[in-house]
C-alpha cells in the first residue's frame, strides 16, 4: 500500500477526528501506520491501521477529567494517552512497543517529544518480554495447532493443548492480579465422567481473603481460552482457513520480533527480511506440518535468547519517570 495513499486518507473527512477531537489535534506526539503496513505484510486487500500517542490535556493531568485512549473502530485507529502508553510499554506490551519501532517513513506525526519516546525505547525493555511476547505467542500457536489437527487428535490430546494454553497465560495472570501460586490455583487433567470426554481439565482452588473481582477476572480469562478452542474446532470454511494462515503468520512474526528484543537488538516492527516468508504462510504455500516445524525452531531460538538476554529483570523506572516529567514539562510549561 502506497504511503502517500494513506496520507491522503488521513486528510479525508473519515479522519476528521484527528483534527477535531479535543484530546488529539496538536496534542498528538506520534501517529504511525500499524498492522500489516507497519510489518511489511500488507496486500491489496489490507486495511489501514493507525496507532499513536497523545499527551493529555491539563485538566486530564491536574483536574477532574481523565483520559486513557481514543479509539475509532470505523477506521481502526487507536491513540493512547501518554501515561497509559508508558504503563503498557513498561509491561512490554507488543502492540504498543511496535509504535516505537515503525519505519520513519511510516510516521505521519512525530514531535520532539514523540521522538524522545522513540529514542529511549530501551528504557522500557526488560525480561518481561519473555512473558509478553513469548507466552502469548506460544499459547496462541498451541490453540492454532489444536484447531488444525482437530480431526486427527483424540479428545484427550486436545485437552492437553487447552491446559498448556491456560498454563502459559498464568504468568500474565499472576502479574495482573493479586499474586497466587500453583498450590493455590492448581490445574490438571484427570479422567472424566462426561460421556463425550475421556479426560478433562480439573481445578483445585485454595484461596483465602482473595479479592472477588480479581478471581472473577482470572476465571473469565481461563474460560475465554476454553471458548476460543471451541470456536476454532468448529471452523469449516475457506474464510476460516485464510484466517488461520494469517494468525499463524503473525504469531511467528511475534516470536521473531521478541527474539530480537531479547538479543538486545531493540524493536524492529518492519520485517523486511521475513516478508516473503510471512506472505507465503499467509497465502497457504506451506503445509501446516511445515508451519509447526517453523514454530518449534523459532520457539527454541526465543528460549535461547531468553536464557542469555542482556535485558534487566525490570525496566528502568527512575529514568522512565524522568522522561515522563521532561515531556510533560515541555508541553505543559
Amino acid at each position: 500500500m502506497d504511503i502517500q495513499y494513506i496520507k491522503d486518507k488521513l486528510n479525508s473527512s473519515d479522519y476528521d477526528f484527528l483534527r477535531t477531537d479535543p484530546h488529539l489535534g496538536s496534542n498528538i506526539l506520534i501517529l504511525t501506520a500499524a498492522g500489516s503496513v507497519a510489518y511489511g505484510t500488507n496486500v491489496g486487500t489490507s486495511d489501514i491501521d493507525i496507532r499513536g500517542v497523545t499527551i493529555e490535556r491539563k485538566q486530564d493531568i491536574m483536574g477532574l477529567s481523565s483520559f486513557e485512549q481514543f479509539e475509532d473502530r470505523a477506521t481502526d485507529t487507536v491513540i493512547y494517552g501518554l501515561k497509559k502508553f508508558i504503563s503498557l510499554c513498561l509491561n512490554c506490551n507488543p502492540n504498543v512497543l511496535e509504535i516505537l519501532g515503525t519505519k520513519p517513513e511510516h510516521l505521519f506525526v512525530i514531535t520532539k517529544e514523540g521522538k524522545l519516546l522513540r529514542d529511549n525505547v530501551d528504557l522500557f525493555l526488560s525480561k518481561r518480554v519473555i512473558h509478553s511476547f513469548g507466552n502469548y505467542a506460544t499459547a496462541q500457536l498451541r490453540r492454532l495447532q489444536n484447531a488444525l489437527a482437530r480431526d486427527s487428535y483424540p479428545q484427550a490430546e486436545k485437552e492437553k493443548h487447552i491446559l498448556n494454553s491456560i498454563l502459559g497465560q498464568m504468568e500474565h495472570l499472576k502479574r495482573t492480579y493479586k499474586s497466587f501460586t500453583g498450590s493455590e490455583i492448581h490445574l490438571y487433567i484427570d479422567e472424566s465422567d462426561r460421556e463425550d470426554m475421556d479426560t478433562e481439565i480439573f481445578i483445585d482452588i485454595n484461596l483465602k481473603h482473595y479479592p472477588l473481582r480479581d478471581f472473577k477476572n482470572i476465571y473469565a480469562e481461563m474460560s475465554n481460552i476454553v471458548k476460543d478452542y471451541s470456536k476454532l474446532n468448529h471452523r469449516n470454511s475457506k474464510k476460516d482457513e485464510l484466517h488461520l494462515n494469517k494468525h499463524a503468520m503473525h504469531l511467528i512474526r511475534l516470536l521473531i520480533t521478541g527474539t530480537e528484543v531479547l538479543e538486545g537488538k531493540g524493536i524492529n516492527t518492519f520485517r523486511e527480511k521475513e516478508r516473503e516468508l510471512f506472505l507465503d504462510i499467509r497465502n497457504g504455500k506451506y503445509k501446516y506440518s511445515d508451519i509447526f516445524e517453523m514454530v518449534d525452531e523459532y520457539e527454541q531460538r526465543f528460549k535461547t535468547a531468553a536464557e542469555n538476554t542482556p535485558l534487566p529483570d525490570e525496566p528502568d523506572y527512575k529514568r522512565v519517570e524522568e522522561l515522563m516529567i521532561e515531556i510533560y514539562s515541555k508541553v505543559l510549561l
